[in-house]
């Protein structure tokens, strides 16, 4: 099994795959080599990614941060909040918002996503990772079955995580520059694979994966095979057992077509 995170790992900087990438998942799924994309990324739209490949059918995803593990159209886990918790966040990202803070609320659920915040700027980023997103008046009223709470901050993510959503009873997780992730506690992506390593009988010492940010950590250490690209947080290269080039050098793409030749 292949695990790849995809936005600053697997994908180039202006969002798309590599092109030298497709004729591998081609041979990836010959092989039976099951890849996985592992992102925060909404399931709709780690789909639309793959839409038309061919292959994309029998690809398995850990979508939201691992909150939710498909393979081809099965649900393998999903992991979700309670309906108070998730008004707590809402409620905690508006006291922000009042203090100051330039923060926008996805809360995604397993039908969609809904916001409320409706300027351009904060509806742009969130089109960008959820194909399935709708505005509401008030997002109160629309939290339930809720995988996780996204959070984007114009300013700096990490800041914010810890000066306004510390001391939250669930899992606080700055899965980018701008984004922070607020899910239950025992869920990340390392969840998501170790739910598909049982599902399809796959081993940690037959998983690869690739990764580049802190919402990576888990998913890496629950693969004996782990790598980190060149342009990875620190931390996120600690835990990695090699180092690649980074997404803009396609480095997944290289080490991919060198692992599979090796075999």
């Amino acid at each position: 099994m292949v695990v790849s995170d995809m936005d600053g790992t697997l994908l180039l900087d202006d969002g798309t795959v590599p092109d030298g990438f497709w004729p591998l998942l081609d041979e990836m799924v010959g092989r039976g080599i099951a890849f996985v994309p592992a992102s925060g990324r909404q399931l709709a739209t780690l789909r639309r990614l793959f839409d038309g490949r061919g292959a994309e059918r029998s690809l398995s995803f850990i979508a939201e941060n691992g909150t939710l593990v498909t393979h081809g159209d099965e649900v393998v886990s999903t992991t979700t909040v309670s309906d108070e918790f998730a008004r707590t966040v809402v409620d905690a990202v508006r006291a922000a918002r009042e203090d100051g803070a330039d923060l926008g609320v996805v809360v995604c659920r397993t039908d969609g996503a809904v916001i409320e915040r409706v300027d351009a700027p904060f509806a742009a980023e969130c089109a960008k990772y959820y194909v399935e997103l709708e505005q509401v008046a008030d997002l109160l009223e629309h939290c339930r079955d809720v995988l996780k709470l996204a959070i984007f901050d114009f300013g700096e993510a990490a800041v914010s995580a810890q000066r306004y959503f510390s001391g939250l009873d669930q899992q606080v997780v700055v899965s980018g520059k701008h984004w922070i992730d607020i899910m239950d506690r025992d869920a990340n992506k390392g969840h998501g694979v170790r739910a598909l390593q049982e599902a399809l009988g796959v081993t940690a010492a037959r998983t690869v994966a690739f990764g580049d940010y802190l919402n990576d950590v888990e998913m890496l250490g629950a693969a004996d095979h782990s790598y980190a690209v060149a342009n990875a947080h620190p931390d996120v290269a600690a835990v990695a057992a090699r180092r690649i080039p980074s997404n803009a050098e396609e480095g997944v793409v290289l080490e991919l077509e060198r692992l599979l030749r090796s075999r």
